[in-house]
């Protein structure tokens, strides 16, 4: 089993933009000391629910002030940039931290951003799988050509290699996948890619998920060796404290505010109705889901989603009291009294 952060760089109410990414640096720092398997960033445009615009500057700047811990993408949005840019910084990644960057990859939201960066609506709704298997290409072969209706170029050099890793090392970073729908599921599956289920699942439905990957993998020709052995990645929000009572009152008071602000600010790029949940009875939602409470119970409860799901990799919210102290405090303890229990 293997225990990381995952990191939204949250601005909380009457915070700035600046104080939510210094938590966010020194939380994956902390995550290393604390002996954490991984770090995952968030990436978000334009709106304070996350404030680090682009995961792989992010993962760049951590990668280089840490030596062990894994650094992932969770996720960066496919849509918003060309897929063989994406695969450069990912391969530059790769090579220069040794092996230690994992890109995750997704479709993203209806959201402004698509305006923005002139992807338009249409390469959010149809455009991902022709993305990703650029992407994929860029990141497998010597030379690529665009030959899809959203890319067309020449053939062109792929520099760097992401097989150019000097010692031991796999031959490239690993892609992940974020899955929100049986369509996506299917699409990480029919590659063979392993998958990142959102905080706001439960065990059964993450179980049901696994499941429908394992089928359509195999209905796709992958062989059982990577059936079995492809290790999908499920966020959650951890908040450690001596008494249950005591973590869930922690991010009852801050939660909801952050979720309130941040994700009212979401803007769509068609004007299409949003149904917006109720920020305190999701935050309790989440705190129901997730190890929030003692060291032994986080440990049970995480044991518990990887025997219901077969799931073995984590990627935990820490940064749920919004407070900088806190939060380093949250990963010193997840690291330190949760994870040996799990060992």
């Amino acid at each position: 089993m293997r225990v990381g952060t995952f990191v939204l760089a949250a601005q909380f109410p009457g915070q700035g933009q600046g104080e939510a990414l210094h938590r966010a640096v020194r939380s994956a720092e902390v995550a290393e000391e604390s002996g954490l398997d991984s770090v995952w960033l968030a990436e978000h445009h334009f709106v304070p629910y996350g404030v680090c615009p682009s995961a792989t500057t992010l993962a760049a700047l951590l990668l280089g002030r840490t030596r062990r811990i894994r650094v992932g993408t969770a996720v960066s949005v496919l849509p918003n940039q060309h897929p063989v840019m994406l695969g450069e910084q990912a391969a530059l990644l790769h090579l220069t931290s040794g092996g230690r960057f994992t890109l995750g990859v997704g479709r993203g939201g209806p959201w402004v951003d698509l305006e923005v960066f002139g992807g338009g609506l249409d390469a959010y709704e149809r455009g991902f799988p022709e993305a990703l298997g650029l992407l994929l290409d860029w990141l497998d072969k010597p030379r690529v050509a665009g030959g899809g209706e959203r890319f067309g170029f020449r053939e062109v050099a792929v520099v760097p290699r992401a097989d150019e890793l000097l010692g031991d090392g796999p031959p490239g970073p690993e892609v992940i996948v974020a899955c929100t729908s049986p369509k996506s599921v299917k699409l990480a599956a029919g590659k063979g890619l392993p998958m990142l289920l959102g905080m706001h699942c439960g065990d059964e439905e993450k179980a049901d998920m696994v499941a429908l990957w394992r089928t359509a993998a195999r209905d796709a020709g992958q062989p059982p060796e990577v059936v079995e052995r492809v290790e999908h990645v499920s966020a959650g929000v951890a908040q450690i404290a001596d008494r249950t009572t005591d973590a869930v009152e922690t991010l009852v008071k801050a939660m909801p505010g952050w979720l309130r602000q941040g994700l009212d600010a979401h803007v769509t790029v068609d004007g299409r109705h949003r149904v917006m949940r109720d920020p305190v009875a999701y935050t309790e939602f989440l705190c129901g889901l997730h190890p929030v409470g003692p060291p032994g119970f986080a440990a049970d409860r995480l044991a518990a989603t990887t025997e219901r799901t077969g799931i073995t990799r984590f990627a935990l919210m820490v940064e749920g009291s919004g407070d900088l102290a806190a939060t380093e405090t949250n990963v010193q303890r997840l690291g330190t009294e949760v994870l040996p229990l799990l060992k």
